[in-house]
């Protein structure tokens, strides 16, 4: 029987133990325990005794040595920090000799480089999936032939052990993820009576040497990846090789020194550090995970973990090993489930690997054995539903209560009379969808197409000095991003970025990345941060290298697709298509970004159904002329989106911008949702910061003039830091004049009593006065200073100043309500023939907007459009007319042209407005 963590102090290995320097007692010193030989580092040799007698050993960090002729010349083949560790695990192993290389897989490739082509290996059938990788290289590349069998049953190699071509076996025990027990000490007398010439190798990364020494069972070679249990903690990647025949040592420290793999002197010393602590570690470890398996198991998974007492090979493995080990899987009966059971857990990280003081969870057959094909692990009997627990050192009961209420979120679990219980398998995926069609029909959000637009923005006053804590006013342009949903009954989600590039692309829902995702519940709010395991599997598994895309295309594919997931819950994913236009120019710095990540948030919430619109009354009075089905909370009260609403989406937006820029200030998409105008005060300067909505803000007209020349923010940003290093007092009377200006604009803006003249005419002195300051900062452009020219000059005498970073860009001009029209045409003909493209635009006007559910949508009369998904798919009634034959908006709104774009969107109805 194996010994239980408590007795495993008791027994005493055989192995060498340090001689005292002055012997003072007459009877023998009892051999060490492994933890001391753990936490005790002796010397190699006296050579390596340390001259200044320090109580670590030292870091060597060093290529060469001097001198000719001494133990050390060149650390690829010989460091005393790798020799320390190297003396140290040859001693915890029972082991004549072990070498330290860069990782586990680098372990391997040395033992495999003692083949040649033509020789045989035998292997196990439930292997770690870069095991197989190297393999499946070695039989493809290098002639040698590969034989999979189930080493749980000994005589199963016999049938392929072939004298003269047999050089090598392969074993792990426990197996990786199913934890088979396989019989070292059976297997590698039959090995030795049947090939004597073939090297018994064992993996023995899940054990490690402090609950199993291969070696003593028979084997020739034993590697561990050092990563896991021996370090403990995951800051290193490293492999060890044990072994006790001096031909295969000195044949792998030739290899060592050849390829020049061999451990740095750095990470050898965290290593030596690491392995101090392996018992202690250990032993929490593995207590721990024993009532996981006793958990699991009661609740009825099929749990897979050698300490439970109905375990396949359990006697096999109390005879060759100390303990159960750490790691234990189980099975749930559903692949979704066990993604929903993954993503639901808190302290549980969900991470490859194992071995470290922090405990994991994840899937194997879509992380760490993701590469060996589905019909290869199909074959090998490796469930797609596993999921894989790597125990660590936390408290016991915080791990199964996070477990607990993960397995309850999920669906797995429930409580009642004071138990936890199963709930009964889940019923089929084919079923599980008609019951989410059901409840779909009840609240059918994904059966029409849903519209909504956002403005771009505009700075007016203040950019680069909001910088340096100087208040910036900001407002919307009635320039729009609009997205279009489309409802597919295929399982799929696809985008098309209409604007950039033409981009489209779709997605099968069920192989996006869900393992990786833990999603926001309804009604809570996202973290301040990222969750970079999400973005990192989006780019890695969902979409290609970004050099592979168009540019732009690929951030806004990850934001999409990191909202999408992130909202999902309660195994609704719902399936759509996508479409994004805009008549904002993209890239110009009026806020198109921030107005695409209102849109996808926006069609997010609506389709995940994490907001609801209400019921609307009929209007207290028809639209004018100018707002033509436009319904404006800030213009008579008419209807609108509620503000709870409102700050939903913006909170989704800033999530979006995040993913897309980094460290958003929020000002763009706050002005996107909510329209209107704002003062921002960056935080960090002593005064109050934040962002405030100017009251009573009136719609103000602009043109706006893309000067077409690209911009680098950034390096703008930091042009004007450096000016302000040197130039402090300079810089500095020339961030206090703009604050004064955008003081000023802000007091006039929200006063009600100011006559429109007036205002324009002030607004007028302080956009010039502002731009001079701008310049003198440096961050004008010389098509900018052209532009303002023209607008300037007869007979326009109009104010124009840059917008957002400058250098580039776009630049503003105010156009007073008495601006003749002839005019104005005249003067966007004159930009234009320069090169330049002129928007007539409002400023201050309506933000977020949908289009009304509660009204019919206008369709164009030849417009046939079929819906995204053939009739061939039925309904979610299972007819093939109803919601899926609705007729469609979606060509006209790809292929209407920019101009004509917001005309065409505003006739299609009534708009619900921020």
């Amino acid at each position: 029987m194996a010994a239980t963590s408590s007795q495993k102090k008791a027994p005493a290995y055989d192995l060498p133990t340090p001689e005292p320097e002055s012997p003072s007692l007459t009877r023998p010193r009892q051999p060490y325990r492994f933890s001391t030989l753990c936490a005790t580092v002796d010397s190699p040799d006296a050579d390596h005794k340390d001259q200044h007698g320090s109580s670590s050993v030292p870091i060597y960090q060093t290529a060469t040595f001097k001198g000719v002729g001494g133990q050390y010349d060149y650390t690829r083949s010989g460091n005393p920090t790798r020799s320390h560790l190297e003396h140290h695990i040859a001693k915890i192993s029972s082991a004549a000799h072990a070498f330290a290389v860069s990782s586990g897989m680098a372990a391997l490739d040395v033992i495999t480089r003692l083949l040649k082509p033509g020789c045989e290996i035998i292997a196990g059938d439930d292997l770690y999936g870069g095991t197989n990788r190297l393999l499946t290289y070695l039989r493809t590349h290098m002639g040698v032939t590969v034989h999979h069998v189930d080493t749980t049953k000994a005589e199963s190699v016999i049938p392929y052990l072939h004298p003269g071509k047999t050089a090598m076996v392969l074993l792990e025990s426990p197996t990786n993820p199913l934890l088979k027990i396989v019989d070292i000490a059976g297997i590698s007398s039959l090995v030795k009576e049947k090939c004597e010439d073939a090297v018994v190798v064992v993996d023995n990364t899940m054990m490690s040497p402090y609950l199993q020494r291969p070696l003593e069972h028979g084997a020739d070679i034993v590697y561990d990846s050092a990563t896991k249990y021996l370090s403990g903690h995951h800051d290193l990647m490293a492999g060890v090789i044990t072994c006790n025949r001096d031909d295969l040592a000195k044949e792998m420290a030739f290899i060592i020194n050849s390829v020049g793999n061999a451990l740095t002197p750095f990470d050898s010393f965290l290593l030596l550090r690491g392995t101090k602590t392996l018992a202690i570690r250990m032993d929490r470890q593995q207590s721990t995970a024993m009532l996981v398996a006793q958990m699991l198991s009661k609740l009825g998974f099929v749990t897979h973990y050698p300490g439970l007492p109905n375990h396949p090979g359990k006697e096999i493995h109390d005879r060759i090993s100390d303990g159960y080990g750490a790691v234990l899987s189980f099975e749930t009966g559903d692949k979704e489930l066990s993604e929903r059971i993954v993503a639901a857990t808190r302290l549980w990280g969900i991470s490859v690997s194992f071995g470290c003081v922090n405990s994991l969870i994840s899937m194997p057959c879509v992380m760490s054995h993701a590469s060996i094909d589905p019909a290869t692990r199909a074959a090998r009997g490796l469930p797609e539903d596993l999921i894989r627990l790597c125990v660590g050192i936390e408290d016991p009961a915080d791990l199964l209560d996070d477990l607990r209420h993960a397995l309850i979120e999920a669906g797995a679990i429930t409580f009642a009379a004071n138990n936890y219980i199963r709930i009964p398998n889940p019923i089929s995926r084919a079923v599980e969808k008609l019951a989410l069609g059901e409840a779909r029909t009840a609240r059918p959000l994904d059966h029409r197409e849903w519209f909504v637009s956002a403005p771009g923005k505009v700075i007016l006053f203040g950019e680069h000095a909001v910088v340096h804590g100087v208040t910036a006013v900001a407002a919307s342009v009635d320039l729009r991003c609009y997205g279009l949903t489309s409802p597919r009954y295929d399982g799929k989600v696809s985008v098309h970025f209409a604007d950039i590039n033409n981009y489209k692309h779709e997605w099968e829902i069920d192989e996006l990345p869900w393992d990786a995702v833990v999603p926001i519940p309804n009604g809570e709010v996202h973290p301040d941060t990222l969750d970079q395991r999400v973005i990192d599997a989006i780019k890695a598994r969902a979409l290609p290298p970004e050099d592979k895309m168009p540019p732009k295309t690929h951030a806004a594919a990850i934001a999409f697709l990191y909202l999408y997931m992130m909202m999902t819950s309660a195994g609704s994913r719902p399936s759509f298509h996508f479409v994004c236009r805009s008549s904002l120019p993209i890239g110009a710095g009026l806020g198109s970004s921030a107005s695409f990540s209102v849109c996808i948030a926006t069609a997010l919430l609506i389709l995940h159904g994490r907001i609801e619109l209400p019921a609307v009354p009929p209007p207290s009075r028809e639209p004018t002329d100018n707002e033509p089905g436009h319904i404006h909370v800030s213009h008579g009260g008419r209807r609108a989106i509620p503000p709870d609403i409102a700050d939903e989406t913006n909170r989704w937006a800033f999530v979006a911008e995040k993913v897309l820029h980094g460290n958003p200030s929020g000002v763009d998409n706050s002005v996107a949702v909510f329209g209107g105008a704002l003062a921002y005060v960056r935080p960090g300067f002593g005064k109050r910061s934040g962002m405030d909505q100017i009251q009573g803000f009136k719609s103000l007209r602009f043109l706006l003039i893309d000067s077409k020349v690209p911009r680098d923010t950034k390096a703008l940003v930091a042009g004007v830091a450096r000016k302000k290093a040197a130039e402090p007092e300079h810089v500095g009377r020339l961030l206090d004049a703009i604050q004064v200006i955008s003081n000023e604009a802000r007091r006039a803006l929200a006063d009600p009593e100011v006559p429109r003249n007036v205002l324009l005419a002030g607004l007028s002195s302080l956009i010039d006065e502002n731009h001079v300051h701008l310049a003198s900062l440096g961050v004008s452009h010389p098509s900018l200073e052209v532009i303002r020219a023209k607008t300037a000059g007869a007979p326009y005498r109009l104010s124009t100043k840059l917008t957002g970073a400058g250098g580039g860009g776009c630049a503003i001009t105010l156009v007073p309500d008495e601006f003749a029209h002839e005019k104005l045409q005249s003067l966007i003909k004159s930009l234009e023939s320069a090169g330049y493209q002129p928007y007539v635009t409002s400023v201050g006007g309506s933000g977020l907007g949908i289009l009304s559910p509660y009204d019919d949508i206008v369709i164009d009369e030849d417009d046939d459009t079929p819906p995204l998904s053939p009739p061939m798919t039925p309904d979610l009634n299972g007819e093939v007319d109803g919601p899926a034959l609705r007729r469609s908006i979606r060509r006209h709104f790809e292929t209407v042209s920019t101009v004509e774009l917001p005309k065409w969107a505003s006739a299609r109805g009534k708009w619900l407005y921020v």
